[in-house]
């Protein structure tokens, strides 16, 4: 049985290292798992990773099985897919999802891991975490049939709410982002692609997620009458200004958050925390997602390419990380 693991922690903003992990000996209701593949998530883990994250928020926003407290040292993460290798019978064997940190093998109990479905490769169901904000924040904006929707910012959180948004009935969506680049995704995702300055306006509703001052104004310009903005952007300590002297009164417009530390307010009375990962998972059996995994690097090299991903210098949109041949 393995004893000790090794896990990626942030010293101090700015600064990682792949530090050992003893094990404990797993309990009677535990599971041992083994990471096959971690995710990225680019927004929130830059924002941890360069210390930008507001001191008032850092219980807020501390992961599910973090260690260590913000800014640092701290191991940091939440996208984590791996097999079981010791736990129950049923689970043993299975490849499982967890909101766990970059780390080769860890302990947790059997309740906090949810079995990836056998049509979901292991790499795509990194995505989970994921595409469950994406429902949430769909969960939030309640989109009805023959709406027009723009979907502001094609990251990862935008890119799988846009296509969600797309597989319901007449609804017309527009993928908008300031690379052009991401019009080859939007393809892929079976959405229309815009440029700010080109997306059509008078929507029903617009999601936002591009995490800027800008693309929240521009959404709120995207708008008809009385229509809302459900903001599913994170800025950290970033100050956001917005043209409220506009249409905003006259309109009638609204802004709605959404965050998914909580079932929305519409579902949470029937669906739980795992009820909602379990149907991201379920909705991954969906190859289209593919695109979403744009870069890929091994354990090892994890300190550097997560600094290169904060600096910006590593663009893209999932960057997974390989565990293949990790021994400890």
């Amino acid at each position: 049985m393995v004893e000790d693991a090794r896990a990626f922690w942030l010293l101090e903003p700015g600064r990682g290292e792949i530090r050992s992990a003893p094990l404990p000996p797993p309990g009677a209701g535990d599971v041992r798992v083994r990471t096959l593949w971690s995710g990225i998530s680019r927004g929130t883990e830059s924002l941890v990773f360069q210390g930008r994250i507001p001191e008032r928020e850092y219980e807020t926003m501390a992961a599910p099985f973090q260690e260590g407290a913000l800014p640092g040292p701290v191991k940091y993460g939440y996208l984590n897919v791996g097999t079981v290798e010791h736990g129950p019978t049923d689970l043993i064997g299975s490849t499982v999802f967890c909101l766990y940190p970059h780390q080769t093998h860890y302990v947790v109990p059997s309740s906090a891991v949810v079995p990836v479905p056998s049509e979901v490769p292991a790499e795509r169901a990194v995505l989970a975490g994921t595409v469950e904000t994406a429902v949430n924040g769909l969960w939030d904006a309640g989109p009805l049939i023959g709406d027009r929707i723009a979907v502001v910012g094609a990251g990862m959180v935008g890119c799988c709410a846009a296509h969600l948004l797309g597989q319901i009935p007449g609804v017309k969506v527009t993928l908008v982002d300031t690379d052009s680049d991401r019009a080859n995704v939007a393809s892929a995702l079976g959405v229309d692609f815009a440029l700010p300055d080109d997306a059509p306006e008078g929507n029903d509703l617009v999601v936002h997620a591009s995490t800027s001052s800008a693309g929240l104004s521009r959404s709120l310009e995207l708008l008809g009458p009385e229509g809302t903005v459900v903001d599913m952007s994170w800025y950290g300590d970033e100050q956001v200004t917005l043209p409220l002297g506009q249409a905003f009164h006259s309109s009638r417009l609204t802004i709605r958050a959404s965050q998914v530390g909580a079932v929305a307010p519409a579902r949470r009375t029937r669906r739980t925390h795992r009820d909602r990962l379990t149907l991201a998972l379920d909705l991954l059996a969906d190859p289209a997602y593919d695109a979403l995994l744009t870069g890929r690097s091994s354990f090892d090299q994890l300190p550097e390419t997560m600094a290169a991903i904060a600096a910006g210098s590593l663009e893209g949109l999932c960057h997974t990380i390989s565990y293949e041949g990790m021994e400890v």
